[in-house]
């Protein structure tokens, strides 16, 4: 493991900063190739909070690298083999950057996210909890929170702009958006991507309840997984020892942030509340057991 750096927003002069997001800073290179920055900051609820997680960039971009490495079998990914230090711009300290940061295909990006779930948690035992449905799709009646669904199920959601939240929509909704062939297409590689992952980290003690994926398209048509996969902060991520039905366990992810941020008198709009030292602390380290875990040996296969 690398020097831990901190990197609240990136500064490259010289390059075209083409995007800014909630975690990712996006420089067009060329026509062809983006530079892709994993910065520190943590958005919860849709909202970027003030305080970035030291190192949490790098722990992004290492444990992506390793599941689109795992991956590509199922779905190619944007990745591209050109180092990253060969495309700062000169006289920059590289240090900041190198752990951080992917060269990836420039590609269009879908206007939706692809979810997958294989446990009620979060916006869906909600939603099941009011309808008895996720995104359309109807349950089993008496399901209990955090319990395994008896298959995957795939549930898009709209790709909200920063501050703004996405939106659960259905299947329907995401066909009208991108077109059925697209939409199927999608929806089986994310089922696909989902059941590999899960059978990895479930032999590393890790449950994956749910996660998003996002993905691209190149001008022939042809799809591509981008952004991030299988990460902390795009995932939640439970210690199989601990996890018990019927409430919510314990996590690797950002849920140890959005539990904080319950307890405090906040309307979940910008800005967001100052996060203590000890919760800064506490997601720095549950970040790094997850790359650590999920990227070592397998500890009960």
């Amino acid at each position: 493991m690398p020097a831990i750096t901190t990197l609240r927003e990136s500064n490259l002069p010289g390059l075209d900063l083409v995007h800014r997001g909630k975690v990712r800073d996006v420089y067009a290179l060329d026509s062809e190739q983006l530079l892709i920055v994993a910065t520190d900051r943590l958005s919860a609820f849709d909202v970027v909070l003030p305080d970035p997680i030291p190192g949490k960039g790098e722990i992004l971009t290492q444990l992506s690298n390793f599941w689109f490495g795992k991956t590509r079998h199922l779905m190619p990914n944007h990745l591209l083999d050109t180092p990253v230090d060969a495309v700062l711009p000169a006289g920059l300290d590289p240090a900041p950057y190198r752990h951080r940061s992917v060269v990836a295909k420039r590609l269009r990006s879908l206007p939706v996210e692809a979810i997958v779930r294989g446990y009620v948690a979060g916006s869906g035992w909600k939603d099941y909890q009011a309808s008895g449905t996720i995104s359309g799709i109807a349950l089993p009646a008496g399901l209990r929170q955090a319990e395994r669904l008896p298959e995957p199920i795939f549930t898009p959601s709209t790709k909200a702009r920063v501050g703004d939240h996405d939106e659960n929509i259905a299947f329907d909704a995401m066909v009208e958006i991108i077109g059925g062939e697209l939409a199927e297409r999608v929806r089986e590689a994310t089922l696909a991507i989902y059941r590999f992952a899960a059978a990895h980290a479930a032999a590393r003690g890790i449950l994956i309840a749910d996660t998003k994926l996002e993905f691209g398209v190149d001008a022939d048509g042809a799809l591509f997984v981008i952004d991030e996969m299988l990460t902390p902060d795009s995932s939640r991520l439970w210690p199989a020892d601990q996890y018990r039905v019927g409430e919510s366990p314990p996590s690797f992810d950002k849920q140890f942030v959005r539990d904080w941020l319950e307890t405090q008198h906040w309307d979940k709009r910008p800005p967001g509340p100052r996060l203590p030292e000890a919760v800064i602390a506490g997601t720095a380290a549950r970040y790094a057991e997850a790359l650590e875990r999920l990227t070592g040996p397998a500890t009960n296969a």
